[in-house]
């Protein structure tokens, strides 16, 4: 085991065998060859973050979280190398763009998943052979970004008319955040 120290999460603890070994890099990041996923269990995005330099962690999460019924179609010579023995080993990350100003607006790259033969820990970028799916689909409803957008104007309205002796209250009163639900889950 070795630690890792990152920007994002601080002192991480690293076995081998969590090590994600992407032989060609990913595309932007070509000479970082080993990754690791981080980020709390409950949380349907996770962090693939870099060996190399401790600032660089890409947002990922489950295609499925976006597209239920999502299923890459992975080209041969992707899947040789990957090492893939059996299709049972692989699993699918789509990596997420999240806009600072409007984080409602995510969206999931579905046409170049990251694919992850799980038993020998071989990793890779793809464009999947799927022309339907989009590079920028969006993670949460229509219903669900009008919301969040809406709750940040009524936020930023508040602020505004807010003078130095009056606090803001937080919006949502401790109730969970409808503006972080991932698509496919119903809001409570």
């Amino acid at each position: 085991m070795k630690t890792v120290t990152t920007t994002r999460f601080g002192v991480l603890s690293v076995n081998d065998e969590d090590v994600l070994h992407f032989p060609k890099g990913i595309p932007g990041f070509y000479d970082h060859y080993e990754w690791i996923l981080a980020g709390e269990d409950e949380n349907p995005i996770k962090w693939l973050q870099s060996l190399s330099d401790e600032a660089i962690a890409l947002p990922v999460m489950p295609p499925q979280a976006v597209l239920p019924e999502y299923n890459a179609k992975i080209v041969a010579g992707d899947l040789e190398d990957l090492s893939v023995d059996d299709d049972g080993d692989l699993s699918t990350m789509a990596v997420v763009s999240i806009p600072p100003d409007a984080p409602w607006n995510m969206t999931a790259n579905l046409r170049a998943p990251i694919v992850v033969n799980v038993k020998k820990r071989l990793a890779k970028q793809v464009i999947c052979a799927n022309d339907e799916y989009s590079m920028r689909a969006f993670v949460l409803s229509d219903a669900v970004r009008a919301s969040c957008e809406a709750q940040a104007s009524r936020g930023s309205a508040e602020e505004a008319g807010a003078t130095s002796s009056e606090t803001v209250p937080p919006t949502g009163g401790g109730r969970k955040d409808s503006c972080t639900t991932p698509a496919g889950e119903e809001e409570a």
